[in-house]
């Protein structure tokens, strides 16, 4: 499938907000009331997930997708 720039855009957009929203999950998760199992397999699925963003976006934007996961889940920490 050819994406023009500006679906490329709003792709990239979209996976690199689903991939911060499951790393705010698997956050929860850890501080969440679960315990044992059911907390590790909710972040196992989340961790999955983003896993599988991941490539979705590498397809996109080739080896650089790494590092625009980096500086979202950065920029979700700055507290500026």
């Amino acid at each position: 499938m050819m994406l023009r720039a500006s679906e490329k855009r709003s792709e990239v957009t979209r996976l690199l907000a689903q991939i911060s929203a499951e790393y705010e999950a698997a956050q929860r998760g850890i501080t969440g009331l679960a315990y044992g199992s059911a907390q590790h397999d909710f972040i196992t699925t989340r961790m999955e997930n983003i896993g599988s963003l991941h490539t979705q976006l590498q397809d996109i934007v080739g080896e650089g997708a790494i590092a625009l996961v980096a500086e979202q889940l950065n920029r979700r920490s700055d507290p500026t």
